[in-house]
């Protein structure tokens, strides 16, 4: 039963294009009974004082029923009604007010809810504002201003100025209920078009996140299943149980535990000593002959979250020497100089490649450059065919007025 309350309280309608839809039927119900409320009162008196009473009646009665079949009819469909309901509704309004002079005395005419017709015709322009046809509203509002001089006739004569200041007042309620009707739908498919946006955006950063975690389970299973392509069996397998739990992790929906459960974080409480992490991802990798050099780093403390970016990124440039580079010697640097500025780089005597001719695969481009980027750090690539490949990843500060961390820059030596 709450649930069906709801659907009736604007506060709980969505900000969408049928949202808004559905706030326009209460909107247009509302000023269409408020107007059957306005007209009641006088209607005994109308009747009572009319040349004809039955015909004056037959008319109140149209009004007043026509008004409630159209909010019922666009609380039922939850959409204002269709074109040929709005040219029904201009069609009514223009009618009674043309035959207004036979029913209604002329000193009552001005100022009075007796003669009806003028505020019946307002409530309908308001209410059919929404129609999406210009022609058809356009059309709609020149026929009421048409047939209200004709309800006028002569009585006019003396009330130019009230005459003019009514046939104004049909103009700027149509325009304005129009352009807030449009404006309004303008909002909700914006709305619309940007969540649409959102949810795309988030898709994409989900496949990208899920590229970044697979690319080097997935380049460890590959030299599991062909160990021509290098690398010891224990060592692959050691590498292949921290994937899994990461994988596993993921699939949980939780952050990936071997940072919290990593070893070395300092007393000033989130951080690690980069050179000791660099230096257990090099561990991994005994196959491959590295000389790791980090001396000049040992001071070095990150963040969590950035030391599990860096040392994916390492593996995946490892993993990277492992299978492509056929490199005989890999250094792994780590320095930081006097302004706190550090950087890591990785050099290998492999084949190298040309980086203007080649592109980066998932490994340099989404787990390298992508995820460290994202963490304000800059990644530099340098290669040339047969010259190895040196990749730099450092924490540098951004000039001032520029808030970006990714710096890519791939040339040949």
């Amino acid at each position: 039963m709450v649930g069906r309350n709801a659907r009736w309280r604007v506060a709980d309608l969505p900000t969408t294009k049928v949202g808004v839809e559905r706030v326009f039927t209460y909107f247009i119900a509302g000023v269409r009974l408020g107007t059957i409320a306005q007209m009641v009162p006088a209607v005994r008196v109308g009747a009572a004082a009319a040349p004809h009473h039955v015909a004056y009646l037959a008319c109140w009665l149209a009004a007043a029923s026509a008004s409630i079949a159209v909010s019922v009819v666009t609380l039922a469909r939850r959409r204002p009604v269709g074109a040929a309901a709005a040219t029904a509704d201009f069609a009514l309004a223009c009618l009674l007010l043309v035959f207004a002079p036979y029913v209604v005395l002329p000193g009552a005419r001005f100022g009075t809810w007796v003669a009806f017709e003028p505020g019946y015709a307002l409530s309908v322009i308001i209410t059919a504002s929404g129609v999406r046809s210009l022609v058809l509203w356009a059309g709609g509002l020149v026929g009421v201003v048409v047939c209200y001089a004709v309800y006028l006739g002569n009585v006019a004569t003396g009330m130019v100025t009230t005459a003019m200041g009514n046939e104004l007042t049909f103009v700027v309620y149509a325009v304005v209920a129009r352009m807030l009707f449009n404006y309004i739908r303008r909002i909700a498919h914006d709305a619309d078009a940007s969540r649409a946006l959102a949810a795309e955006l988030a898709r994409r950063e989900e496949e990208r996140r899920a590229r970044v975690l697979m690319h080097n389970g997935v380049a460890i299973m590959q030299l599991l299943a062909h160990p021509g392509l290098g690398g010891s069996q224990s060592g692959l397998v050691d590498q292949a149980e921290v994937e899994l739990q990461r994988m596993r992790a993921y699939l949980r929906g939780a952050t990936s535990p071997e940072a919290a459960s990593r070893e070395g974080p300092d007393e000033g409480g989130g951080q690690l000593r980069l050179a000791e992490l660099v230096a257990r991802v090099c561990d991994r990798f005994a196959d491959l002959r590295i000389d790791p050099l980090l001396d000049l780093g040992k001071a070095v403390r990150v963040p969590v979250e950035e030391a599990t970016a860096v040392e994916r990124a390492l593996e995946s440039l490892l993993l990277n020497v492992r299978a492509y580079a056929k490199a005989e010697n890999v250094v792994v640097h780590l320095d930081q100089d006097g302004g706190g500025v550090w950087a890591l780089t990785v050099s290998d005597d492999g084949v190298g490649f040309d980086p203007a001719s080649v592109a980066l695969g998932v490994g340099l481009r989404d787990v390298v450059v992508g995820e460290l980027g994202q963490r304000g750090l800059g990644v530099v690539i340098t290669s040339a065919p047969g010259e190895g490949t040196t990749v730099t990843i450092s924490r540098r500060i951004p000039p001032p007025g520029r808030r970006d961390g990714l710096g890519l820059v791939a040339d040949a030596r």
